[in-house]
């Protein structure tokens, strides 16, 4: 099998897109038409989702059959309307008297700000699960793709700071000794408050924007109140409630069941930790799900190596979302605006 590095290489998961190029919104669909064990681990403050109390450990229900990431704030959970429309007209879901209900757990994230005044809705639900069902062979488009289409970090002095960001997607393969070898995907949509740093360096790869080029520190301005000449003063903020919030799917065929896919998205925030400064603030709703293709279990030395890979994974995945977004709604992307202000002449693919 030919492996393209993000989380279309997980056997049982295809992943779909419908992006609104004028509004600059969009949503992404990861389906798991064979039922996916699944989990959920919300640390913002700020979040909007749907179907995601069912995912608790003990619940009735123990599949699902697709993952919405969608711009639009709440507005956009009507997209997930449309998935399962589209699911149901397959014979796809929860079986009942009444015939198959399908589960489609979905968590938004807030672009209002940029672009037209638009949402996904149930059409554009629809559209990302034909793109999913119709993708060609090859690597998964990411940058101003999907849910990430109106995705900007670096807000701290509000958007006329920031740059753009996007959706990014990285998969890897783990051994998990006498199991044998599993592939861990993950995809992520970066709108945060805080920029982001590449944890082997520590420097920062995008975020709010230093006038004349460069980069300003949120975490410092935080932290320190502001000792650096050009960050923002803590005290005199905009307001930033909603204006943000980073969702991530990691996907395995490795063996989970619910509490072993909670785990796994718990420990998978540590790689917005490592990324994202600040991450899971009072403005961001940071969302990461887990899914796994195949029911079963690990014990705790493999699904403490699954979880090491899924965070290495998914910390491969932001900077992805920084480095292959491009300009829109009149902000810049992180390489662009190091070449335009001087200091770079762009980023590296990862």
């Amino acid at each position: 099998m030919t492996m393209h590095d993000d989380i279309t290489d997980v056997p049982g998961v295809r992943i779909g897109h419908s992006t609104d190029r004028a509004a600059l919104t969009g949503c992404t669909v990861i389906l798991t038409e064979g039922g996916a064990v699944a989990a959920v681990d919300v640390r913002g403050a700020a979040p909007g989702t749907r179907e995601t109390a069912l995912l608790a450990p003990g619940r009735t229900v123990d599949r699902v059959h697709a993952v919405l990431l969608t711009g639009g704030s709440a507005f956009g959970l009507a997209a997930a309307d449309g998935v399962m429309g589209w699911l149901r007209e397959r014979g796809v879901g929860f079986p009942t008297a009444a015939g198959a209900v399908p589960i489609v757990p979905a968590a938004v994230l807030y672009d209002l700000a940029l672009g037209e005044p638009a949402h996904p809705d149930a059409t554009a639900g629809r559209a990302a699960c034909d793109a999913a069902l119709t993708a060609p062979a090859g690597p998964l488009p990411q940058g101003n793709v999907g849910a990430g289409t109106g995705a900007t970090i670096g807000k701290l002095r509000g958007p006329a700071g920031a740059i753009k960001s996007g959706l990014g997607s990285a998969s890897a393969r783990v051994s998990l000794g006498a199991l044998g070898r599993f592939t861990v995907g993950a995809v992520v949509a970066a709108n945060a408050v805080g920029d982001v740093r590449d944890p082997a360096t520590g420097a920062i790869v995008g975020g709010m924007r230093a006038p004349g080029g460069g980069w300003l520190d949120s975490f410092a301005s935080l932290r320190d109140g502001s000792p650096a000449p050009g960050n923002p003063d803590p005290a005199a903020l905009p307001d930033l409630t909603g204006t943000s919030t980073t969702l991530a799917v990691i996907a395995t065929d490795a063996p989970l069941d619910g509490s072993s896919a909670s785990r796994l998205a718990q420990n998978a925030h540590d790689a917005f930790a490592r990324t994202i400064w600040p991450c899971h603030t009072p403005f961001d709703g940071d969302t990461i799900f887990a899914l796994s293709t195949v029911p079963g279990s690990l014990d705790p030395r493999a699904l403490t190596a699954l979880s090491v890979a899924a965070e290495a994974t998914l910390t491969r995945a932001v900077l992805r979302a920084v480095e292959r977004a491009t300009g829109a709604g009149g902000l810049p992307a992180a390489a662009e605006w190091l070449r335009d202000g001087g200091t770079a002449a762009g980023t590296a693919r990862r």
